[in-house]
């Protein structure tokens, strides 16, 4: 599925030779609402990197690259933190096939600044001009459509007020079109952006947070999450780790290159491997109740700081517009693969909920596609609804258990050491995450020792 099509004329002119814009514009520094045009469906390739696999430039990321383009993603999530995933992403993005065919004005690219490693994070107006610089070098690009501050909990509120200014002057210069933050609690992710609407009477663009909407974790759902980001001012609220960093998994939590990363307790992963067992028993797998949940989930529920942007169809060369699909706005989700099986499954499962929306019917019919997939989405959106329920019960006190982050006593050691200032572009050092591969082997659970070859679908 994800083999990068062949660049001859007998092949090339059966394909579009030009997809459509995503409709942008900057008038009298009025731009486009950013929740008009992103995605609901973001790729993210913080799995182009060691150690999520163990050699990324082995894998035909150019081919997933293309093959997520043609069944219709229009936005990548990266960050100068996943190791080469830039590079090998800007790589993609520029191969000759993709440039004829996809213009850079028909998908945005999201990319991040600030975090350098797992214990280096500068903020500093000078370093992330320096960061987004290379951002635009890696990425073959004159723009970047949105740069976060990676991972905010780690840095004081007045270092992220600084990356922020830098990043909007950045913006008016035309490297940047969006702003956004990110981060795990979201109670930090609360007070940094009101913080930052407080202080510069601007609201923040984008807020993305992780792990904190799934099976396990669902308060940013809440009055704590959403409703306050809202409340903010903050346009867009993507979700991201639809399966908790890996934690939602039937094999368990994944094991990279650094060993054991999860941040979760062996309490709770016991509580995961008997909801895991428990939807085996039902003839279901963890992963995929996790990821059908989270997304289908967050359509509704993330609505309220969604977009209106096209959403994929998941089937190659079709378009689909965001009427096609009732007209409202859908919630954004993220998702990461690395490999073309897990790129197709997760289109599979995206097409069935879209089948599922309002007009889905219409669509489907128009489209010449099974007259009964509507009523087969809502089916199944009961089954797992079904499901989901017991495996929250079975969580018990683990459900909304949010870790730490960052650990007690974290130290920045960029900030510390002065001399800890030069970062090694191409180096692995730099290229280290806490997100982990789902090519690895997992960790044996506190309830049973269990070992599962199958790989199931990626993290982030």
């Amino acid at each position: 599925m994800a083999s990068t099509p062949t660049e001859l004329p007998s092949t090339t002119s059966t394909f579009p030779t030009q997809q459509k814009p995503i409709p942008y514009s900057c008038e009298n520094g009025r731009r486009t609402p950013l929740s008009s045009i992103l995605p609901p469906l973001v790729f993210g390739t913080a799995t182009f990197n060691h150690q999520y696999n163990s050699d990324p430039f082995a894998l035909d990321t150019t081919g997933l690259v293309t093959s997520a383009l043609t069944h219709g993603i229009r936005a990548f999530d990266t960050s100068p933190y996943y190791g080469p995933s830039e590079i090998l992403l800007g790589n993609a993005l520029a191969s000759p096939f993709v440039r004829e065919t996809f213009p850079r004005n028909s998908y945005m690219i999201l990319t991040k600044a600030g975090r350098i490693s797992s214990d280096e994070f500068d903020y500093s107006a000078h370093w992330i001009r320096q960061s987004v610089a290379r951002s635009l070098e890696r990425l073959h690009t004159d723009y970047l459509d949105l740069v976060y501050c990676h991972d905010v909990e780690f840095v004081s509120a007045g270092e992220v007020l600084e990356a922020v200014r830098e990043l909007r002057r950045l913006r008016d210069e035309g490297k940047v079109r969006y702003v956004g933050i990110c981060g795990y609690p979201i109670d930090v992710l609360g007070d940094m952006a009101e913080m930052l609407l407080r202080e510069t009477g601007e609201p923040i663009d984008c807020v993305q947070s992780y792990a904190n909407f799934n099976l396990q974790n669902q308060t940013l759902a809440g009055h704590r999450g959403i409703q306050r980001l809202r409340d903010a001012g903050v346009e867009v609220v993507p979700n991201a780790s639809p399966l908790g960093m890996g934690l939602l998994r039937r094999q368990g939590v994944p094991v990279g290159a650094l060993g054991d990363f999860h941040p979760s307790s062996r309490e709770l992963r016991a509580a995961v491997r008997e909801a895991s067992d428990f939807c085996d028993r039902h003839g279901e797998k963890l992963e995929v109740i996790a990821l059908r949940f989270a997304l289908e989930t967050w359509i509704s529920v993330g609505a309220s700081c969604g977009s209106k942007g096209d959403p994929a169809s998941g089937l190659p060369w079709q378009l689909e517009s965001n009427d096609d699909v009732g007209g409202s706005k859908l919630g954004v989700s993220v998702i990461g693969v690395s490999n073309p099986a897990e790129l197709e499954k997760t289109m599979l499962v995206w097409r069935s909920i879209i089948d599922g929306l309002e007009g889905g019917e219409k669509t489907a019919q128009q489209a010449g596609r099974w007259n009964r997939a509507w009523e087969w989405s809502r089916n199944r959106q009961k089954a797992v609804q079904m499901l989901a329920g017991a495996v929250q019960d079975i969580l018990g006190q683990w459900f909304d258990y949010a870790w730490a982050s960052p650990d007690a006593g974290f130290v920045n050691k960029r900030k510390v050491d002065a001399k800890v200032v030069v970062v090694d572009d191409d180096g692995e050092g730099s290229w280290l995450t806490p997100a982990a591969s789902p090519e690895q082997s997992p960790v044996v659970s506190a309830s049973a020792e269990y070992i599962e070859k199958e790989k199931g679908i990626p993290l982030r």
